[in-house]
């Protein structure tokens, strides 16, 4: 049986989102074999954010972050209640579906973004726009009416696309890559600089490529692959990026290369935009740089600075947000790497009980004004991504520590506080939003193996959009940059034709009534275990009611490979080209 271009496209955008043919690590002894008591943590970890959470809304709310010391609140990003936006999808992750309801309802009567503030373009995308965004997603999963036509309507998707909008005067500039700044007013103020840091630039795909497929408008991909685009044409001749460039002459003004602060998340949106969008050119332009950054920056499964034309190394340090490299590392597949460079970090977080915001590498020390930590998320989240792969048990040791540290060194009466210095535990008077967003939605998610997130595609739901039949919440999240779950399937349900819709579920009633007659028998593949392959898409009621593989008699289906030549993954789960 053969497909039409573009039913198989379809069909190959709901095989990955399915994580069908994934290669799977099975699970070992895990915490068992250390005697770590998971259930035990994953408890500790839902007090903490509730700690936290409660003293934001009794003590700062509305204001966008709490200040633990003092117990009250403060304006930092843009005074969007910033904490509520962040925490919500965390409030569904934890199984509180009445609060996110309640949340739901406080942000559609009082977020108002027609106000005259100076807000972060990268700020406001990956945390009101993606926070936004994810909660539109996950609103019917957590119980709150929908309107006709969801998930390509509904308020929260309305309100993430007015924020965005506010935010596209910025990416107004000769090159296609934004300015830092955007006055949600009135634009671009006139004296704005047009010096950006390159994770500021390239750190839009998810969001916006996911708002143009869910409104139909594709204003927010263009704008956000141009400034890619940008960023891949002003590389080096050696394939490195700067820190800091010019938006308006493309010129590097910071040129120090590494995979760190102000860089960071262009390379992790250059592999979860292709994961994302199934889309080969952003894996391929990940790929290339991957080589540069071995060859000029990685010096035993440390990464240093180096000058990005010469690839002389101008600061031997290891930031704290470079910790998140481990868990790109594994969504390509690169686990043993990833599982070094992991534990060379690890091995800083044992020394202080935390991780310094610089530490020097060949000294072993921190670095003068750079001793704090913020309770920051991306070791944890790169345990998080590699034990989903590799079952390894001192990954659940790092978040045992983790939360011992946390709640040893920075719990306070109201809430959790900054570490200001690791070397002698001072504290600050804040608790960012990420904390509730990333930490501690990281952590539990580490100690939770059974969560909603981790579906392996074995669970679903079908929903009518105006375009047909759309599955959801398989599973294969995309997690933006502040710890925002998009679920990929979504991208899916409000572009394509009907008559596209209907020939792939055709196509499918077909495939499965010739396997009932044994006219094409279905044969198991050794990549897909019990429960990891998708069933007959006619085996159960339609209108949006779950079905589940386990109560299906259906065979497992096979699905077309994916189109990448590299390896992918999602969540540890790596997809193998089998062409």
């Amino acid at each position: 049986m053969r497909c039409g271009g573009a039913a198989m496209a379809l069909l190959r955008s709901l095989c990955s989102v399915l994580w069908l043919c994934a290669l799977r690590v099975p699970a070992g002894p895990g915490a068992a074999a250390r005697g770590l008591d998971v259930a035990s943590y994953r408890e500790r970890v839902r007090a903490m954010f509730y700690h936290a959470y409660e003293h934001y809304l009794e003590s700062a709310f509305p204001y966008d972050e709490l200040r633990p010391l003092t117990c009250d609140g403060h304006d930092t990003w843009g005074s969007f209640s910033l904490t509520l936006i962040d925490a919500l999808d965390t409030l569904l992750i934890l199984g509180n579906v009445t609060e996110f309801q309640r949340v739901v309802t406080v942000l559609r009567e009082g977020l108002d973004f027609d106000i005259d503030v100076n807000a972060s373009v990268f700020e406001t995308n990956i945390r009101v726009v993606g926070g936004l965004l994810s909660a539109h997603l996950l609103s019917k999963k957590a119980g709150v009416e929908v309107e006709v036509g969801w998930p390509c309507s509904g308020p929260l998707l309305r309100m993430a696309e007015e924020a965005a909008r506010k935010l596209l005067p910025a990416f107004q500039t000769p090159t296609g890559m934004p300015y830092g700044t955007v006055n949600l007013l009135h634009g671009v103020n006139p004296g704005e600089t047009p010096v950006t840091c390159t994770a500021g630039i390239g750190t839009f795909i998810v969001e916006f490529a996911t708002l143009s497929h869910l409104t139909g408008d594709p204003v927010f991909e263009d704008v956000a692959r141009k400034a890619l685009k940008a960023l891949w044409k002003n590389r080096s001749d050696i394939g490195l990026v700067g820190n800091h460039i010019d938006v308006v002459t493309a010129k590097w003004v910071a040129q120090d290369a590494g995979i760190g602060a102000g860089v960071d998340s262009y390379f992790e949106y250059l592999v979860k935009g292709a994961i994302l969008l199934q889309d080969k050119e952003l894996m391929s332009m990940f790929l290339e740089y991957n080589k540069a950054i071995k060859n000029y920056t990685k010096f035993d499964d440390w990464y240093l600075w180096v000058q990005m034309y010469k690839g002389t190394v101008s600061m031997p340090v290891f930031q704290s947000l470079e910790a998140y490299w481990p868990g790109l590392q594994s969504l390509i597949g690169d686990v043993d790497n990833a599982m070094r460079t992991f534990l060379n970090y690890y091995t800083v977080w044992k020394q202080f009980g935390g991780l310094p915001e610089f530490y020097n590498i060949p000294q072993g020390y921190t670095v003068d004004k750079r001793e704090g930590y913020p309770l920051r998320p991306e070791l944890i989240e790169s345990a998080m991504y590699l034990y989903r792969a590799t079952r390894d048990p001192i990954l659940l040791e790092l978040g045992r520590d983790a939360v011992e540290s946390i709640e040893k060194i920075s719990k306070v009466d109201c809430g959790f506080a900054t570490i200001k210095d690791l070397r002698d535990h001072r504290l600050d008077n804040r608790m960012e939003s990420f904390f509730l967003a990333e930490t501690v939605k990281y952590l539990y998610l580490l100690f939770d193996p059974d969560n909603f997130i981790h579906n392996d595609g074995s669970d679903f739901d079908v929903v009518i959009t105006p375009y047909g039949e759309c599955i959801l919440n398989a599973g294969g999240y995309i997690f933006n940059t502040e710890a925002h779950p998009i679920d990929p399937a979504a991208l899916h349900c409000c572009r394509k034709r009907k008559e596209e819709q209907w020939e792939v579920e055709d196509l499918m009633r077909e495939f499965y009534s010739l396997q009932k007659n044994k006219k094409f028998p279905l044969k198991q593949t050794s990549d897909c275990g019990e429960g990891e392959c998708a069933k007959d898409p006619t085996g159960a009621s339609l209108g949006g009611k779950k079905r589940n593989s386990k109560k299906s008699s259906h065979s497992l289906l096979s699905c077309p490979s994916q189109s990448f030549n590299s390896k992918l993954a999602v969540l540890g789960q790596v997809f193998l080209d089998n062409t």
